[in-house]
């Protein structure tokens, strides 16, 4: 078996994240994090400056990563700038990207009315279960733990 060779300031970051008690999913991810840093810096990430910083942020920027991805690299640069390479003023020139969120799909009156039709069944049990779930927006866990003192008894309009 061969033995990967290690680097000093890869074995700082390594004992860093010990000390701060990350497990090892969070290890590799910060390790693969830094590793992809220096690939695209072509040269040791701790001696990396403000504007070789920007330009990373910019090439993930229009290389399409996601905006997790991209905010998980930010973490994982800022504990190394922070933790092991004690700069904690590169700090300052990393940006987290806001995830744009999205609109829920919302069914038409028609479709609505084409899945509450394609209940199986001859009686009412299966529709009333999907028409109360769709309209309080329920989980399946939640419809199955319903019982009949939880729905309300309409009133007069």
């Amino acid at each position: 078996m061969t033995e990967e060779r290690v680097s000093p300031l890869r074995q700082r970051m390594i004992e860093d994240m010990r000390i701060r008690g990350m497990g090892d999913k969070a290890q590799k991810s910060h390790i693969r994090a830094i590793k992809d840093f220096a690939a695209f810096l072509g040269h040791s990430p701790d001696t990396a400056t403000p504007e070789e910083l920007r330009a990373y942020q910019l090439h993930m920027t229009d290389s399409g990563v996601t905006p997790s991805t991209f905010n998980v690299r930010i973490v994982a640069l800022r504990f190394f700038f922070g933790m092991t390479c004690g700069r904690e003023d590169m700090k300052r020139y990393m940006q987290f990207r806001i995830e744009p969120r999205k609109l829920p799909v919302v069914f038409s009156v028609e479709e609505g009315s084409d899945i509450l039709m394609a209940a199986p069944g001859p009686g009412l049990k299966y529709r009333a279960a999907l028409s109360i779930s769709y309209v309080a927006g329920l989980r399946a866990a939640e419809v199955c733990n319903l019982k009949i003192g939880d729905i309300d008894e309409p009133t007069g309009c």
